[in-house]
Parts: C-alpha cells; sequence; structure tokens
C-alpha cells in the first residue's frame, strides 16, 4: 500500500511546527505520517529524515512544503532524492 509521507523541519527550538503540518495534511498527508524534525539545516545528522528515508517503501510519496525545509544544498538534495528513488518512491515540494 503506498502512503504520502511528510517531512517537516525547522531550524531551531522557538519556530513552531504547525504551519507546515497544516500544509501537508491539507495535502493529503495523514498526520501519523509526519516525520518532524527541530534542527538547524547544516547539520549533518538528521534522526527524522534519515528515519523516514530508512522506512519508505516502493510507491510511497513524499511531500515537503519546500525544498529550503528539506535538504542543506544542492548535492545534498539531489543525494537525497537519488535516495527516495532507489526505495522506488517520489517525492513533491508543495511551493516548489
Amino acid at each position: 500500500m503506498s502512503l504520502k509521507i511528510g517531512y517537516a523541519r525547522v531550524s531551531t527550538d522557538d519556530q513552531k511546527l504547525d504551519q507546515q503540518i497544516d500544509q501537508l495534511v491539507k495535502a493529503g498527508v495523514d498526520e501519523r505520517n509526519i516525520y518532524m524534525e527541530k534542527e538547524h539545516g547544516t547539520k549533518r545528522d538528521r534522526p527524522e529524515l534519515n528515519r523516514m528515508l530508512s522506512e519508505l517503501h516502493e510507491g510511497d510519496e513524499v511531500i515537503i512544503v519546500e525544498i529550503s525545509r528539506f535538504s542543506r544544498s544542492t548535492r545534498d538534495l539531489l543525494d537525497i532524492v537519488e535516495r527516495i528513488k532507489d526505495k522506488g518512491a517520489s517525492i513533491k515540494s508543495l511551493s516548489e
């Protein structure tokens, strides 16, 4: 069974995930399938992103609000997208 999987991240503890979560739910992602992180984008180790990538299945669709919440650089984005494709899943940004 294919799922819509969401990923939401803010950079500091002061920021809130609520707006991203609302947008992901409106896009059809079940809130139970949203991976959430409060990690600075430059940090290499993002546990929830890594967990999401490891739990993806063929046919799943990863939905993000915007690319800046997802990757640290173009190279990082390409690496993450490659990992998603290797699992047979796809990615969709709501902003780009």
